[in-house]
């Protein structure tokens, strides 16, 4: 099924879906160094990390929720219903890591990080998992990339941007 959220047929899911894996993925590898070399910055670049990734986590939602609602398919809707439900839980994991490590949540956990420190091991366990299945998605079952023999009025209504 071609995606209906595309900029010049280019599904727009794919391309956004990066950037939270990279920067969620990156603030937890400045906590584990942060573990060894106690340098104060790391700790203050994980936290714009884990932001900027809620952010492009949201962003890249909206495409994907419009690409979910196209899916027929019972059996691809199916893995396409973990695939989310397991990056709003990654979200609400990294979000509570962020919130924990901030002014006004840490004290919920005596302003230690071992707890922020394993939500984020957590998260990018289910991104991981998430991305397994957002993989299948797209190379197995073709959500978002395989030409699909729609009617002609839902041709028209796909939203579509000009090349």
């Amino acid at each position: 099924m071609a995606s209906k959220a595309s900029i010049a047929g280019h599904p727009i899911h794919p391309m956004i879906i990066p950037f939270p894996l990279a920067l969620w993925t990156t603030s937890f590898v400045a906590d584990v160094i942060f573990y060894f070399w106690r340098g104060q910055s790391l700790l203050v670049i994980s936290k714009f990390l884990l932001a900027a990734g809620c952010l492009g986590a949201v962003a890249a939602a909206i495409p994907g929720i419009i690409d979910w609602l196209a899916i027929k398919d019972t059996k691809v809707k199916r893995i396409a219903n973990w695939h989310a439900r397991l990056n709003i839980i990654a979200l609400i994991v990294f979000a509570t890591s962020l919130y924990l490590r901030m002014k006004v949540g840490a004290p919920l956990v005596n302003y230690g990080l071992k707890i922020p420190y394993l939500l984020s091991l957590l998260g990018v366990i289910l991104i991981s998992i998430s991305g397994w299945l957002g993989g299948a998605l797209s190379f197995e079952h073709g959500v978002g990339v395989a030409p699909q023999h729609d009617s002609p009025e839902e041709e028209v209504a796909k939203v579509r941007f000009p090349a």
